[in-house]
């Protein structure tokens, strides 16, 4: 992996929050907080480079679990003010009108539903939604479209999963936060490497040389001493999901 200052990095990024912050003209910014490190990163982020009175936390479970714990322990231990919104009760409608939905559908609901709440909250606070999509979740396509995807800003969308564990710990994030398993929260038991089906220290190793460096799918393999078909397989998660990391397009006339 790339060898980062991570000192350095905090100040970049504390440094874009705020001037973010100042040409926009804004009153603070709102933060959707999961309980997990990358919302909890952004949240110390945020707090550090407005103060903590222009940063508010949103906490939207849908399941009542160790994440809502966790995602108060956030704000409780930064002093930002939060609201708790379950949004069972909205996820529950869309899938009555729909006519039921399945596992990941239902997921994607909850995560365009926290889309709205957090927009509606800036809209009537004069504030900016700063997102918490990492480069490892981007690169992949890992997020909701519309959903967990969208937001004003986005500070850490730069930043491989592995080095936001690192940032996390030299902000001070609880220890917990940053030792649980990564999970999107979509369904109960859900994590993140199981689905993707690899750890995010191999993705971002993988992610690292075939983006950044623009090595082969081979040259990758015989680096890391792993078979060429989880190359192949991470490769085909970033092409499939081009359409996500793009506006919609249409052809060209």
């Amino acid at each position: 992996m790339r060898e980062l200052d991570y000192n350095f990095a905090i100040e970049r990024l504390t440094t874009f929050i705020r001037e973010k912050a100042e040409e926009t003209g804004v009153d603070g910014v709102v933060v959707g907080v999961s309980g997990g490190i990358d919302s909890a990163t952004v949240a110390y982020l945020a707090a550090k480079a407005l103060g903590k009175r222009r940063v508010l936390g949103l906490i939207m479970p849908y399941y009542e679990n160790r994440d809502l714990d966790d995602a108060r322990l956030v704000c409780e231990s930064l002093g930002i003010d939060y609201k708790v919104i379950n949004i069972r009760s909205i996820v529950d409608e869309f899938e009555s009108a729909v006519g039921g939905l399945d596992t990941r559908s239902r997921g994607n609901v909850m995560a365009r539903t926290r889309m709205v709440l957090l927009y509606a909250h800036a809209n009537a606070m004069n504030r900016l939604v700063l997102g918490t999509s990492n480069r490892s979740e981007f690169l992949t396509g890992y997020f909701t479209k519309w959903g967990d995807g969208a937001s004003d800003y986005a500070p850490l969308i730069n930043l491989y999963k592995t080095e936001v564990w690192e940032i996390a710990k030299l902000l001070g994030v609880p220890e917990r936060i940053i030792e649980k398993k990564p999970s999107a929260g979509l369904w109960e038991g859900q994590t993140d490497e199981d689905e993707l089906g690899i750890s995010y220290r191999l993705l971002d190793e993988i992610l690292w040389r075939m983006v950044d460096l623009g090595m082969g799918n081979a040259e990758i393999a015989r680096e890391l001493g792993i078979g060429i078909e989880m190359v192949e397989y991470v490769e085909n998660l970033v092409k499939k999901s081009e359409h996500k990391r793009r506006l919609p397009v249409g052809p060209v006339f």
